[in-house]
């Protein structure tokens, strides 16, 4: 084929460029995109339904977001019904938004029928009440019941995140009975792995794996071969709880429930694990206190989201500031200890974000609870006590030949003991202080962790140097 290389092995035909829109960076390739921006430009259509036309869902997802704003939107405006609307649950929120903001809510509708009704809750769920209210008034009665009753759940529980299709038989069904419903009914999900057992009100007897099925004679009953369904998953669980769940069980889907024990819906891997890289980035975002920033935000949208631990920030470096100003007259006598303090300040800082970060992250995975917290404190605190020798070593060394001055030494090693013991305190104490409140430590715990390593360094180093040299 003209402008792709291929090569040929035995009966296989491998094309090596192709339909792939990724350079080895693994950005989508400028040549592309020139192509895509050319074809908006002179609003070719059917340039643009074939370049797009075989691309994954992921895959132009990356392409929209590539685009400049105005591309992006001349691109969904030419491909009219033939836009993949499953693409918008691959880019971020801002860009979503700046999609779907511009086009008719009639359109909208017509496109969110032909979704999974779990992608259609990820679109839905972020437009103005007004606005969710006119598409779902515009679908059939079944689906907007479906959507409707998603969206009334709270915000990332699995109710959200569940897909509201499913294959469910009652269980005086046959083998036989079940195989002939799957072949002939039109409407079931495209793709299932499990078939779930259910009596005349819903509730939630049991379920089958395909596997199962196919290896069943016809004449045996449903209920003979179903096995209870243990991990179901109720719907308003958190979806960070339901995704531990699948980790745990290594499930592929499970049932979703409400509180009758009722079948509402399933949760299957795909969405469990996008779950799980929301969650990671939201965990990282926030303990560099940038809340739920996305790369696609404004100048003034991404300032306004780091403004206030900005602030807190600032007023405990004044308290940190407050401590050197109280030994003014130790550092008027010995220059060395203005150059010396910010390590003792700065080891301290590291070693408690080390302390922290396993904290948080253990308390994320329900690693660390009550019961091994104490094991935990000790062996935390044993490798922060025995890092500071280590160091106190070292800098003691350095400081006493840089300066000529072996009391120097000793008391910058005497600082550091102090405050690396007390960096592996305040990063597992803080952390679990704040999850005993209720408040979520990945977002709090950094700036009160720097805070305690700043004062206590320049308090133990600043304070041993005044009482040793007894400077009044």
């Amino acid at each position: 084929m003209e402008g792709q290389d291929t090569q040929t092995t035995g009966a296989w035909t491998v094309e090596e460029d192709g339909a792939n829109i990724y350079g080895e960076d693994g950005a989508v390739r400028s040549a592309f995109l020139a192509q895509i921006g050319a074809a908006i430009a002179d609003r070719d259509t059917l340039t643009l339904k074939r370049e797009v036309d075989d691309l994954h869902q992921s895959e132009l997802g990356d392409l929209l977001e590539a685009l400049h704003p105005e591309q992006r939107r001349a691109l969904v405006e030419l491909l009219g019904s033939d836009f993949d609307f499953s693409a918008l649950t691959e880019v971020d929120e801002a860009i979503r938004l700046d999609i779907v903001d511009n086009l008719p809510n009639e359109q909208i509708a017509q496109a969110v029928q032909a979704l999974d009704s779990d992608d259609a809750v990820y679109i839905l769920e972020d437009l103005d009440q007004e606005d969710q209210d006119e598409i779902l008034s515009q679908l059939p009665f079944t689906e907007r019941i479906r959507l409707r009753r998603a969206l009334d759940y709270p915000e990332e529980t699995a109710g959200r995140r569940m897909q509201t299709e499913f294959v469910a038989v009652p269980p005086f069904w046959t083998i036989g009975q079940t195989i002939d419903y799957m072949r002939e009914d039109k409407n079931l999900p495209d793709r299932f792995s499990q078939i779930f057992v259910i009596d005349p009100s819903f509730k939630l007897l049991g379920a089958i794996d395909l596997d199962q099925i196919l290896r069943t004679t016809r004449a045996v009953k449903v209920e003979e071969v179903m096995h209870e369904t243990r991990h179901a998953i109720p719907a308003t669980m958190d979806q960070e709880e339901a995704a531990r769940e699948f980790e745990q069980y290594d499930l592929l889907s499970a049932a979703v429930v409400d509180e009758n024990e009722r079948l509402v819906g399933v949760l299957t891997i795909d969405d469990v694990v996008d779950v799980i890289q929301q969650e990671a980035e939201e965990d990282l975002m926030r303990m560099g206190g940038v809340g739920d920033e996305e790369l696609s935000d404004t100048v003034l949208a991404t300032s306004r989201s780091r403004v206030p631990w900005l602030l807190v920030n600032l007023v405990t470096a004044f308290l940190a500031a407050s401590v050197i100003g109280l030994f003014d007259r130790t550092i008027e006598h010995i220059v060395a200890l203005a150059v010396l303090m910010p390590i003792v300040a700065g080891m301290g800082g590291n070693a408690g974000s080390q302390t922290m970060t396993v904290t948080v992250r253990a308390l994320a995975t329900k690693d660390l609870d009550i019961y091994n917290a104490a094991r935990i404190v000790r062996r935390e605190v044993g490798v922060g006590f025995i890092n500071g020798i280590v160091f106190a070593v070292l800098i003691g060394m350095v400081a006493g030949i840089w300066f000529h001055d072996r009391n120097l030494g000793g008391i910058i090693a005497a600082a550091m003991i102090i405050n690396m013991f007390a960096a592996a305190l305040a990063g597992i104490l803080i952390p679990l202080l704040l999850d005993r409140l209720k408040i979520d430590p990945a977002v709090a715990s950094a700036v009160f962790v720097t805070t305690v390593t700043d004062v206590v360094g320049f308090f133990a180093f600043l304070g041993l140097a005044t009482w040793w040299f007894g400077i009044p």
